[in-house]
């Protein structure tokens, strides 16, 4: 069996600004913008891999969530509680210069880890967690 990735979701509370940090601040390109019984869905991915898609959603797009679960979702969201994607660069320190002169918010400043990668973190904003990180060489 093989598999592969297709899609991963990352919840979005304003799709507007989150295409201008996906698409600009990023570099990734944005494949589809769906309209749907007053939700948005737009996918974004990485130019050199059309195979790969990130679908920006909008928080808990399911009909039947209750309010209370919304409410607990927009609170989860504002406080940058939930995941969201780690990306391999081939420059860490390039990236993260890129994302930070766009504007994005920075969690941590390019660092070698134990575990084998330079990485930095930044969050988009809606305040998911985005990782870039770059295999160190052995």
């Amino acid at each position: 069996m093989n598999l592969t990735i297709s899609q991963c979701f990352i919840a979005v509370d304003d799709h507007d600004r989150a295409i201008a940090f996906y698409r600009d601040a990023l570099g990734l390109e944005v494949r589809n913008d769906v309209g749907f019984e007053g939700m948005r869905w737009v996918t974004v991915g990485p130019p050199g891999q059309p195979e790969v898609s990130i679908v920006l959603e909008p928080p808990l797009a399911d009909p039947n969530a209750s309010p209370e679960d919304r409410r607990l979702m927009a609170e989860l969201m504002a406080k940058g509680l939930l995941r969201g994607v780690i990306f391999r660069t081939d420059d860490c320190d390039a990236t993260f210069e890129r994302i930070s002169a766009a504007g994005g918010e920075v969690l941590q400043e390019p660092m070698d880890q134990p575990y084998g990668v330079r990485d930095c973190a930044f969050r988009d904003p809606a305040g998911n967690l985005l990782r870039f990180n770059q295999p160190l060489p052995h």
